[in-house]
């Protein structure tokens, strides 16, 4: 759980806006190297927290969907928390020491910036916003705002309604699948474009077509 820095943000979203999962997958086809380097999502939160809990949802939600092929740590079942961050990061580290690392959590902020999602260059600081201590994580942050911040964190966290995070969750969700889904298909376009289609019809002369009458 991180708490909102307004100097910090770059792009933000409210999650049910008009074309909010569109848009959120756009920006995420921009930001994230999908194709030159390995991605791995790191969902940080508890279940044993409503407020708290978007970054396990959004990590079962991910892990769930047998089509999304990037690797997926902390969800509801296997959350990744302030007790085994730092075991975690260790071991990515180890394991995948060139993998790019997505952070997501959520966070507090504003009474107007509630129900937002921000997509930040650079790490986030998880625990900052209930006073822990945790290391930074990712080379790009997605964090929702769920609640105001500024005081009784831990009251707020646990009086967060669950169907917010799980909306928000959602869109988060969705729109990395869809980003995933649109790498695909661009893939697909440019095979055939570019190989079964541009090429054979440059071969194509004037002396090969005829009109009917």
């Amino acid at each position: 759980m991180q708490k909102l820095e307004q100097a910090e943000l770059n792009s933000r979203i409210h999650y049910n806006e008009t074309g909010a999962i569109w848009k959120l997958s756009t920006l995420f086809l921009e930001n994230i190297p999908f194709t030159s380097r390995e991605v791995l999502f790191l969902c940080i939160g508890t279940d044993r927290s409503t407020g708290d809990a978007l970054g396990p949802l959004i990590g079962s939600m991910l892990s769930e969907n047998s089509t999304f092929p990037y690797r997926v740590i902390g969800t509801l079942e296997d959350p990744l928390h302030a007790l085994n961050l730092d075991e975690t990061l260790t071991r990515v580290t180890k394991e995948h020491p060139d993998a790019f690392i997505v952070a997501i959590d959520a966070c507090l902020g504003k009474s107007d910036s509630v129900g937002h999602l921000l997509i930040q260059d650079g790490p986030l600081q998880p625990g900052k916003a209930v006073g822990k201590d945790l290391p930074s994580v990712g080379d790009i942050a997605v964090k929702g705002v769920v609640n105001i911040g500024g005081f009784m964190e831990h009251s707020v966290l646990q009086s967060t309604r669950l169907h917010l995070s799980y909306e928000m969750g959602r869109t988060i969700s969705r729109a990395l699948q869809l980003a995933h889904g649109r790498l695909k298909s661009k893939r697909v376009y440019d095979t055939y474009n570019h190989s079964n289609y541009r090429d054979r019809w440059n071969e194509v002369s004037y002396t090969d077509l005829s009109q009917t009458d």
